[in-house]
């Protein structure tokens, strides 16, 4: 089989172990204005569809910001804005003159997601889900008809999605004594997402990505060959923030924006939140069904770990090492063989799914060998690698060993990276001195610890 069939039978595997972890989950999408106006929106719909016929259960918060604003500029109506300790960002002061207006903007641009889902025959609601309370007068200024999250009616939302429909919120929330309030977009799918329990929270615009050269990034995140941000943790989002918050433009203040929301959803218990360019074809099922994605995610859990073999990862293991010990990289070894040694062996886990491998053993004399450094080469630019062998070089000082050292007939240059240097077969310790292949004459070197 090719190369790329194998890719593309991992993909295919990736796509049904997310499809059967995640089906029955809560996700809600909160998808910005401009998004629908863009040749790509009717495909975007057709992908949300699909999730919900397949078992997901979706929630869409439409951004009608720019369609508002339109609607007010026509009659003459210009809105200003501003910021309060209650909301994700500036809002909109509502007057009553403006908020007729706001509410038929609002809702037209719900429909419109309404009618698109019809299309693909999935049935949506668009329903007084939220309940508002006005902002009252913040800093001296009064934002009049502008409110704030009070309730998000879950039960009524639960019902809708057990029935198999896509509840959609405008921008638009009720008091109990049926008050209309303008309620920003970024806050009512905050909220939602948190009161929902949502699994996962979609932030989809088209906004200037999160990447090298547009933005200034710390050291040593997960960065893609285009350069854009693979993942993020609140710590790291912070950093991003503060590094790029003085000199932002518009379009970096936008996007930085986004990012700060999807901070909040993470401190608000939602595990995982994404941030993807609307405009890309298939962008939320590439993101939803395969590990790399195209977004950049912010994670509240630990999206990643490297931990102790279990025996229900030698199937893993052998698929990795395959490709590696037909081809001569690595000596072959048997299941039988890395059961016997299991506790020596460590995984690198990527959500769930096990994409690297090696493992440490002991030969006395105060060293360890590491050996069987196996990566998925669909991750190569991931350093996964790397970090498994220097999570080994730290698990072999804590465990008292003077030094590692590898055998290699090919990654001798990458060894050397990591402050491996060449030494003699004559300094191996005796006992794997004896095991020695002198027909295969791999190359020894040797870290000092």
């Amino acid at each position: 089989m090719s190369d790329t069939s194998l890719s593309q039978v991992g993909l295919i595997r990736e796509a049904f172990r997310y499809q059967s972890r995640f089906e029955g989950s809560t996700m809600v999408f909160k998808i910005d204005f401009p998004v629908t106006e863009d040749p790509g929106f009717p495909y975007l719909m057709k992908d949300l569809a699909l999730l919900a016929q397949t078992g997901f259960k979706v929630v869409i918060v439409p951004g009608a910001k720019e369609w508002i604003d339109e609607v007010l500029r026509r009659r003459d109506i210009f809105s200003t804005y501003a910021a309060s300790p209650d909301l994700p960002g500036p809002a909109r002061i509502t007057t009553a003159q403006a908020l007729p207006f706001v509410e038929m903007a609002a809702f037209h641009v719900a429909t419109r997601f309404m009618t698109f889902l019809s299309g693909s025959r999935v049935d949506a609601l668009i329903g007084n889900f939220v309940r508002a309370r006005g902002l009252g007068v913040v800093d001296g200024v009064d934002m009049e008809h502008t409110g704030t999250v009070d309730k998000i009616y879950t039960g009524s939302i639960s019902r809708v999605l057990d029935l198999g429909m896509v509840p959609i919120l405008p921008c638009i929330g009720w008091s109990p004594s049926g008050r209309p309030y303008n309620v920003p977009s970024d806050e009512i799918a905050l909220a939602a997402a948190a009161a929902l329990g949502a699994v996962k929270f979609f932030i989809i615009s088209v906004h200037e990505r999160l990447r090298e050269g547009a933005f200034r990034l710390p050291e040593n995140l997960e960065i893609r060959a285009d350069g854009s941000l693979v993942q993020l943790t609140p710590q790291e989002a912070d950093a991003v923030i503060a590094a790029n918050a003085a000199g932002a433009d518009n379009e970096q203040g936008r996007t930085l924006r986004e990012l700060r929301l999807a901070l909040k959803a993470c401190r608000a218990g939602v595990e995982r939140v994404h941030i993807i360019d609307g405009r890309e074809e298939g962008a939320v099922l590439k993101e939803l069904f395969s590990n790399l994605g195209v977004g950049t995610m912010v994670y509240a859990d630990m999206y990643e770990s490297i931990r102790a073999f279990h025996s229900r990862d030698l199937p893993d293991i052998l698929r990795l090492m395959e490709p590696l010990m037909q081809k001569g990289i690595l000596i072959r070894r048997s299941a039988e063989q890395i059961q016997e040694n299991k506790d020596d062996y460590v995984v690198f886990e990527i959500d769930g799914s096990v994409h690297a491998c090696a493992a440490l053993h002991d030969w006395g004399e105060g060293q360890g060998e590491i050996a069987a450094v196996a990566a998925d080469p669909l991750y190569a630019d991931f350093g996964l690698g790397r970090r498994i062998v220097s999570f080994l070089i730290e698990k072999a000082r804590k465990t008292r060993l003077s030094r590692v050292f590898v055998l290699t007939t090919y990654a001798q240059d990458w060894f050397e990276t990591l402050g491996f240097s060449e030494t003699a077969v004559e300094s191996l310790p005796e006992q794997k001195r004896r095991l020695y292949d002198h027909n295969r004459r791999s190359k020894v070197f040797v870290l000092e610890l």
